[in-house]
């Protein structure tokens, strides 16, 4: 177990900060049973495989009871396990297995709608009267009997469905199976914090919120504005989306959600280790919004926004441009970075990165400040998996393709052993086709190749674990200096330099003034040549640390 991770388990409250946080899709990790999906039995399997990366957490996407219509982001039951992913036994098991591992354990929360399967929403669509009538987004129609207002949703369409039983439109910013909560009723914000308690007091040492800034809508439900086609920055939906064409100025992103942001962060703080990780789901306001709910101790401990997750290629003036940023409007705040999840296209296909490309990718996410997300495969260098249509589950890939494919292509199962049956995933036919590229690439053939990127990973992590100005230093000197970009990261008395050539051109680079000393070789560092400059090779890296 590393100091670090040792030091996380057992007394530091801010272990959070720079840890990185390994993402497990449940479905696609590992199956125990052998029906096709996998289960939290199977990630208790794989624990070792997880703790030897060298992460220091595991985020795992939603195992809670759902009729599966959006695959778990769509909640009947928040406080059970649904019975495809195993018990609250099998839950408590995990998170034993885990903490021996000297990993800990975040969550994915949903706390912005619940499935139509929920007995909360039953009870709400009987009645304009009932006890829980208001607990979610209800209202009139227009007198010509069209939704009240212009909102959309993210899967297309209008947001609004319409309720034969009380004869009113609801709220869906998603499916239309996902109703919005009404955060607005103090009894819905009680029983969410009560599901926040029921899994911090089953030992989970923090919570992903899922679209965190959508947890309020605005109370006179006014129309949202135009958003003029130069500013339509499709960074999380596809362009052939609707969606993309409104500023979402009254649909999400309300003010009201401080207060209850607050709230949260007093639950938390009875919970000394606690942390939160919030997703925030904006293409214009992400980084603003990061930095908001962030500054201080008052809301949430991180967040993560989409600029390092878009379509748009991440070259050096790019990354630049966005950690100045950052500087300008998130200083006081907590950024969580990552280049793929299981909602985008993963990054080596969506940049088309060679592998030595994506080497560098790996040494730079870890190089950044703040902490990093890394999702199931990423380690291995896994492409985007070609899912026929046939084959599809996303409801967005099929409601929008052939135009854009959906999310099912990073979602596919996880590779275990290549000439197992489906690579070692499952004895039974998976729930997506496992594809026959990936399964080149499995932990076992990567484990017996030293030159695989599998090793260039737990290098990197080994590596950020022992330079403290990686894991919570201050970063300045941001500068693109055409395809290499690079910063300073500063904590007490380590500065370290480090520089990313982002291209395949070799390029010649000058150090700060000062002496330098140049390290981590075993991350693909370049060595200073003997007239104090770095000559750097295509995709190649620097790292140098100032020497008192």
């Amino acid at each position: 177990m590393s100091d670090f991770a040792q030091a996380a388990t057992e007394t530091d409250k801010d272990w959070w900060r720079g840890c990185t946080i390994y993402q497990i899709y449940p479905r696609s990790f590992q199956d125990s049973n052998d029906d096709g999906i996998g289960d939290l039995i199977g990630i208790v399997e794989r624990m070792p495989y997880i703790a030897s990366v060298g992460v220091d957490a595991i985020w795992i996407s939603p195992f809670f009871t759902s009729p599966m219509k959006d695959f778990g982001y769509d909640v009947s039951d928040y406080c059970d396990v649904d019975p495809i992913f195993g018990t609250l036994a099998d839950f408590d098991m995990l998170i034993d297995a885990a903490h021996g591992h000297g990993l800990k354990v975040i969550i994915d929360l949903v706390l912005s709608h619940t499935s139509d399967q929920h007995p909360w929403f039953q009870k709400s669509r009987v009645s304009r009267e009932g006890p829980m009538a208001d607990w979610y987004v209800w209202s009139d129609a227009k007198p010509d009997g069209t939704p009240p207002n212009n909102w959309l949703s993210f899967f297309g369409g209008s947001a609004w469905h319409w309720d034969p039983r009380r004869e009113q439109y609801y709220l869906h910013n998603f499916l239309a199976s996902q109703p919005d909560l009404n955060l607005h009723s103090e009894a819905v914000q009680s029983a969410l914090l009560g599901v926040t308690r029921f899994w911090l007091d089953r030992g989970v040492d923090g919570f992903r919120l899922d679209t965190v800034n959508f947890y309020f809508a605005d109370k006179e439900l006014r129309d949202n504005p135009a958003l003029p086609p130069e500013g339509r920055n499709a960074i999380h939906a596809p362009r052939v989306n609707p969606y993309n064409y409104q500023e979402h100025l009254y649909s999400k992103n309300r003010p009201e959600n401080f207060d209850f942001l607050r709230r949260m962060r007093v639950l938390l703080d009875e919970y000394p280790a606690a942390t939160t990780l919030g997703e925030v789901g904006d293409a214009q306001h992400g980084l603003e919004l990061l930095g908001q709910y962030t500054s201080g101790n008052d809301y949430l401990h991180m967040c993560y926004a989409f600029e390092f997750l878009a379509q748009e290629p991440l070259t050096a003036t790019r990354i630049a441009e966005v950690l100045y940023k950052v500087h300008q409007v998130a200083n006081d705040g907590w950024a969580a970075w990552a280049f793929s999840n299981h909602d985008v296209m993963r990054h080596a296909s969506r940049w088309e990165l060679s592998p030595a490309a994506q080497r560098l990718y790996a040494t730079l996410l870890l190089c950044l400040p703040g902490s990093a997300c890394l999702y199931q495969g990423e380690e291995l260098g896994l492409e985007e998996a070609d899912v026929p249509f046939e084959d599809i589950q996303d409801p967005y890939g099929v409601e929008f393709w052939p135009e854009y494919k959906g999310r099912d292509g990073s979602r596919t199962p996880m590779v275990w052993e290549t000439h197992e049956r489906n690579a070692g995933f499952s004895e039974g036919e998976p729930w997506l086709p496992i594809s026959h590229e990936h399964a080149h690439r499995a932990v076992d053939v990567q484990e017996h190749e030293p030159g695989a990127i599998l090793h260039h990973y737990r290098r990197a992590l080994a590596f950020r674990k022992q330079h403290p100005a990686l894991i919570s230093g201050v970063q300045d000197g941001v500068y693109a200096f055409g395809d290499v970009l690079h910063f300073r990261c500063i904590h007490d008395d380590e500065t370290l330099f480090c520089a990313f050539n982002m291209s395949d051109t070799p390029s010649v680079h000058a150090l700060p003034g000062g002496d330098w000393e140049t390290i981590g070789q075993e991350v693909g560092g370049a060595n200073k040549s003997p007239d104090g400059r770095l000559h750097m090779g295509p995709w190649q890296v620097c790292i140098a640390r100032l020497i008192d």
